[in-house]
């Protein structure tokens, strides 16, 4: 047991140490004012599409390798790098790199939540989430992909809260690549978006010039359209 909790300490003082030291290596080299500057990021736009046309497939492998550890270690969420995702690779390929990234991501965090957190989540979250423990146990992937699909939760929650029921490794991933598809696809297209935008545009656009093109108002009508799905699929899910 004493090693057991020196074990789980390491690897926990490691992960810090990790986030921090990327933290200072990325900040050492860019500003904040400079990251979100208009000028710092059609710049880069330029270099990421000659950088994707010239060698598509290392810069897909170079993106999901930190679309992985974006979600574990570092617990990111799906939104920015969705839209970073679409920004790079456009709709398809965005779509595919991200959700594969963001799929093999939450499956680690589920297996170290699993490993280092089980006990911790089952006394804070299962009288709460019992109802779902009980359909969990009549049909898992059925009822985890339909969990994933909805959200609902905090991302980095929602993977390692089905801890509590004892899912299958296997399974956790391929529900979360499915489920997960719709919302990453909206966002990756909006990203898409956005980057026909900045390579139209040599200065700031207004905000109507880029909410009312075709290639940003589809996906963000389609957006809100899965928002309201899922609220009412929600209630129906969570419900005891």
């Amino acid at each position: 047991m004493e090693k057991a909790k020196k074990t789980k300490l390491f690897i926990g003082l490691s992960y810090l140490l990790l986030i921090s030291i990327f933290l200072f290596l990325f900040f050492s080299k860019f500003s904040l004012t400079e990251i979100t500057s208009y000028d710092f990021i059609k710049e880069n736009r330029s270099y990421f599409v000659d950088l994707k046309d010239s060698n598509l497939l290392l810069i897909f492998i170079i993106f999901l390798i930190f679309t992985i550890l974006w979600v574990f270690p570092f617990l990111g969420f799906g939104s920015p790098i969705a839209l970073i995702g679409g920004f790079i690779f456009g709709k398809w390929i965005g779509t595919l790199v991200v959700v594969l990234g963001l799929s093999i991501g939450a499956t680690f965090l589920y297996m170290f939540g699993n490993y280092f957190l089980k006990d911790l989540i089952r006394t804070k979250f299962l009288d709460k989430y019992k109802n779902l423990e009980i359909k969990f146990k009549k049909s898992e992937f059925f009822y985890l992909l339909i969990y994933r699909f909805i959200g609902g939760i905090p991302w980095q929650l929602s993977c390692i809260l089905p801890t509590i029921f004892n899912v299958r490794v296997i399974n956790f991933f391929f529900a979360s690549f499915i489920g997960i598809i719709p919302q990453i696809f909206l966002a990756v297209s909006i990203g898409s978006g956005l980057e026909k935008v900045i390579e139209q545009n040599s200065e700031i656009p207004k905000i109507t010039d880029i909410i009312f093109l075709p290639e940003v108002y589809f996906p963000i009508l389609g957006f809100f359209t899965l928002v309201l799905i899922t609220i009412f699929l929600r209630r129906l899910f969570y419900k005891d």
